[in-house]
């Protein structure tokens, strides 16, 4: 007996940023129709022909009204302004399918969008927008949000691209959206400026000297939680922490995050019993925080 038909959808993307282009091909390899892309940028352009090769390229109201299922694939901060002038120009189709891929909406930003279907379906991957995506999106996690009518379908998109689909409450989504946020863009950040005050100190190859540090650290968090952490916090010793506050002392910003980091390790580290409340105090004032150092 042949295996039954899977409901195949009439999908369009807006737009054909890095996020977008890789989707709708992930959606077209599992065997949906592509009847639209928006790329209004050289850069989109060339990147929807490379993707979505024969994917007519059409202005962003066609691509809406031309669709069983819209992906809106936008920055977060033109995503509302998005919706409400496709709403206002009486584009959306009642019963449409429409998915945006920022994480920290939820359906709530979709609410314009009177008689569709809402979802948000976020990729938790950094994307280059090229093909090199399509094989990484093989169980990266998806944070998905919908009505509970249409979460069967939200996920069975997310499963079709390759992704593992995560549930992630409405109400959650800003706090969600923080901790990938902080959990990879500001490990870019904390990387490389490991890596600038390398340089300064005179290492001609920092990234070498850090790579299997920073692989080995990100493992074991990930793989022991709190009880991984090492350094000068565990060990209680507020003379080598004053010592770095110290020799940062020309690169305030550096400085900042040092502290703000070490206070948060503090905390961290005694909660899980890593450190004694002395031992936290003095840490808690060499660091910056002499109040909370005396409450303890």
């Amino acid at each position: 007996m042949d295996a039954p038909h899977r409901p195949r959808l009439r999908v369009g993307v807006v737009s054909a940023g890095r996020v977008g282009s890789v989707l709708g091909a992930a959606l077209r390899s599992a065997g949906h129709l592509m009847t639209g892309v928006a790329a209004v940028s050289d850069i989109s352009r060339l990147r929807a022909e490379a993707l979505l090769a024969g994917v007519p390229i059409l202005p962003a109201d066609q691509v809406v009204a031309d669709c069983e299922l819209l992906i809106l694939a936008v920055p977060d901060d033109v995503l509302p302004g998005l919706v409400e002038g496709f709403a206002s120009a009486g584009v959306f189709r009642p019963g449409q399918f429409v998915a945006h891929t920022s994480g920290g909406y939820g359906v709530s930003v979709l609410a314009p969008a009177v008689e569709s279907l809402p979802m948000a379906i976020h990729p938790a991957m950094t994307f280059t927008g090229t093909s090199i995506d399509l094989s990484r999106l093989h169980d990266t996690p998806f944070g998905v949000t919908a009505a509970e009518e249409i979460r069967p379908v939200a996920e069975a998109l997310v499963v079709e691209m390759g992704g593992d689909p995560i549930w992630v409450p409405e109400d959650a989504r800003a706090v969600y959206h923080a901790a990938m946020v902080i959990g990879s863009n500001y490990l870019n950040v904390l990387v490389n400026e490991s890596i600038s005050l390398l340089k300064d100190a005179g290492m001609e190859n920092p990234g070498r000297l850090l790579a299997p540090l920073l692989s080995a650290s990100l493992d074991n968090a990930l793989r022991f939680g709190d009880k991984a952490l090492t350094g000068p916090v565990v060990r209680g010793d507020s003379v080598t922490v004053r010592k770095h506050l110290d020799a940062l002392a020309d690169r305030p910003q550096t400085r900042s995050a040092y502290q703000v980091l070490g206070r948060l390790a503090v905390d961290r580290a005694l909660e899980a019993g890593m450190i004694t409340v002395d031992q936290a105090a003095n840490l808690l004032v060499e660091l910056g925080d002499e109040q909370m150092g005396g409450a303890l």
